[in-house]
C-alpha cells in the first residue's frame, strides 16, 4: 500500500511539471510568483530522482551520489536559470549545488555522504577501513562485521584487522569458506589401541580405554577377574561370579543386615516383621482385618492401638472407628492432647465468653449452676455479649446544666419524673416539678385545674329585712 501511495504520488509531481512547462506565464505579475516558488525549492517535497553515479576510490571502496531535479526550474525561462543559478545555495545541508552548460543547478551530495540533496546529505560512517575497528569492515560507507556470509556452513569466524578469519571448529574438517564437516570419533577405537577384556569408548574426542564390568587391571595392557575367592575381597564383602559383592547381599527381602563376620552377613527381620531373614521377613498385617481387636489398626504392616500416644496426660481416649478421640472427664477441664486438670470457677471466663470492653466474672444461672456473667466496664454501655460503647459521661459534671447523667448518657432529667398536669424545669442536672399557672396539686404526682365558686350577697333593708342583691 506505501509504495502503490508512493507511486501515485510521484506521478502526480511528473504530470504538474509537464503541464507547468507547457504553460508559462507571459505578465510580469506571472514572473514574480515565479521567483517566489524558487526561493522554496530547497524544501521541496515533490522532486523527482534523476539518477545515480557512483564513485569507486583507489582501494575499491564504492560510493553512490544521488543526483535529484527539481521540477520548479522547469516553469521558468532560461533568462531566469543564467540569472539564478547556484546563487543562494538551493541545495540541502552538506550538499554540492553544479550548474549545468545551460546554467540550470544540480544538487548532489559529496562522496561519502548520502541522503537527500535537496534537504539533507549524511556523512557516511567510514570511508575506509582506517574509520573502523579492527574487528570492522568499511562497506558502503558503514562499519559492518567482516564475518557476515563470509564463511562456509559450520566454519567459525573471526574478524581481525578488518578481514574476515576461517576455520573450522575442532572435530571438523574441509574447507572453511565452503563447508566444514564433522569428523567420525569412532575410527579411532578400530583397531582398539586397549588391552584384553577392555572397552574402547570416545570421551571429549579421545579414545578411552576401561576394564569391562567384573575385571579389573590396566586397560592398556590388559584385564582380570576382580576375584576368584572370598580372600580377594574386602571383609565386608565376598566373591560372586568372579566380582567382589557386599556381603549383605545374601539377606532376604525385607531383612536387615545387622553385622558382617567372614564375608558372611548376619541378618535380621525388623521389629514387626515376621518371616526367615534369609530368605523373606514379611509384614506383620497387610490390612486392618489381619490385626487383634486390641490393636485394630494396622501401620506399616504393624498391629497398633491408635489411641496409644495420640491424647494428653490425664486425658481419656475413645475409638471412633479406628480414629482416637480425645476428651477430658467431666470434672477437669485442658487441652485433652496436653493436659488434662481440676475444674475451677476461674475456667468460667477463660477464654472471656464476653464482648469488647465487657468482663466476665463466674455466677450463677436462674436454676443455680455455675455459669459466665458479662457485664460492660464502667463507664460503657451496650450489649456485654457482643460489644460495649464507652457512655457519654460518668458524672453530671460531663453534662450541661439542664442534662443530667444517668446510664453513662446526657439527657433531660425531667423525662417521667413529674406527674400529670405538671412541668418540669431542668435546673443543676435535676428535675424541678410544678404545677402551671391555674392548677394546684403535688407536681410529682399530679396538677388539677382550680375552680372558683360564686359566693352570694346580702344588705338589709330600713325594715330591717335581708334581701339578695346579687350573686
Amino acid at each position: 500500500m506505501m509504495s502503490r501511495t508512493f507511486a501515485a504520488v510521484l506521478l502526480f509531481a511528473i504530470l504538474a511539471c509537464i503541464h507547468a512547462e507547457d504553460k508559462q506565464l507571459q505578465t510580469s505579475n506571472s514572473t514574480a510568483v515565479e521567483d517566489k516558488k524558487l526561493t522554496k525549492r530547497a524544501t521541496c517535497s515533490t522532486c523527482s530522482y534523476d539518477g545515480r553515479t557512483y564513485y569507486t576510490y583507489a582501494d575499491g571502496t564504492t560510493v553512490e551520489r544521488l543526483v535529484y531535479r527539481d521540477p520548479i526550474y522547469h516553469t521558468h525561462s532560461r533568462a531566469d536559470l543564467r540569472v539564478n543559478g547556484c546563487h543562494g545555495n538551493p541545495c540541502g545541508v552538506n550538499a554540492v549545488c553544479q550548474e549545468t552548460a545551460g546554467g540550470r543547478p544540480v544538487c548532489s551530495c559529496p562522496p561519502g555522504y548520502s541522503g537527500n540533496p535537496l534537504t539533507h546529505c549524511n556523512r557516511g560512517e567510514c570511508l575506509d577501513n582506517i574509520d573502523c575497528r579492527s574487528d570492522l569492515q568499511c562497506q558502503n560507507g558503514r562499519c559492518v562485521n567482516p564475518c557476515v556470509g563470509a564463511c562456509g556452513s559450520n566454519a567459525n569466524c573471526e574478524p581481525r584487522n578488518h578481514v574476515a578469519v576461517c576455520s573450522c571448529p575442532p572435530g571438523f574438517n574441509g574447507d572453511p569458506f565452503v563447508s566444514c564437516r564433522q569428523s567420525d570419533p569412532e575410527e579411532q577405537c578400530h583397531p582398539s589401541p586397549c588391552g584384553q577384556n577392555t572397552k574402547c569408548e570416545i570421551v571429549n574426542g579421545v579414545p578411552t580405554c576401561s576394564c569391562l564390568n567384573g575385571y579389573i587391571g590396566n586397560p592398556l595392557s590388559g584385564c582380570r577377574h576382580e576375584c576368584d575367592h572370598d580372600g580377594d575381597c574386602s571383609s565386608r564383602d565376598m566373591c560372586s561370579n568372579f566380582k567382589c559383592v557386599p556381603a549383605c547381599t545374601q539377606c532376604g527381602v525385607g531383612a536387615t543386615c545387622g553385622s558382617v563376620s567372614g564375608h558372611r552377613a548376619v541378618c535380621e527381620c525388623p521389629k514387626g516383621y515376621i518371616g526367615s531373614p534369609y530368605t523373606e521377613c514379611r509384614p506383620e498385617c497387610y490390612g486392618d482385618s489381619d490385626c487383634p481387636a486390641n490393636k485394630p489398626a494396622c501401620f506399616y504392616g504393624i498391629c497398633k492401638n491408635t489411641c496409644d500416644g495420640a491424647c494428653g496426660i490425664g486425658a481419656d481416649c475413645n475409638l471412633r472407628g479406628l480414629t482416637p478421640v480425645c476428651s477430658c472427664p467431666r470434672d477437669m477441664t485442658g487441652d485433652p492432647f496436653v493436659r488434662c486438670r481440676p475444674f475451677t470457677k476461674a475456667d468460667l471466663c477463660e477464654p472471656n465468653p464476653c464482648g469488647t470492653n465487657a468482663i466476665c466474672v463466674p455466677g450463677h444461672d436462674n436454676t443455680g449452676r455455675e455459669r459466665p456473667v458479662c457485664n460492660c466496664l464502667p463507664g460503657y454501655t451496650g450489649n456485654p455479649l457482643s460489644h460495649c460503647s464507652r457512655g457519654e459521661c460518668l458524672s453530671n459534671n460531663e453534662c450541661p446544666d439542664n442534662k443530667a447523667c444517668i446510664n453513662y448518657q446526657c439527657v433531660n432529667p425531667c423525662i417521667g419524673k413529674c406527674g400529670s398536669g405538671a412541668v418540669c424545669e431542668p435546673k443543676s442536672h435535676l428535675a424541678v416539678c410544678k404545677c402551671p399557672h391555674g392548677y394546684s396539686g403535688d407536681a410529682l404526682v399530679s396538677c388539677r385545674q382550680t375552680r372558683t365558686q360564686p359566693v352570694a350577697k346580702y344588705y338589709s333593708d330600713s325594715t330591717g329585712g335581708c334581701n339578695t342583691c346579687g350573686k
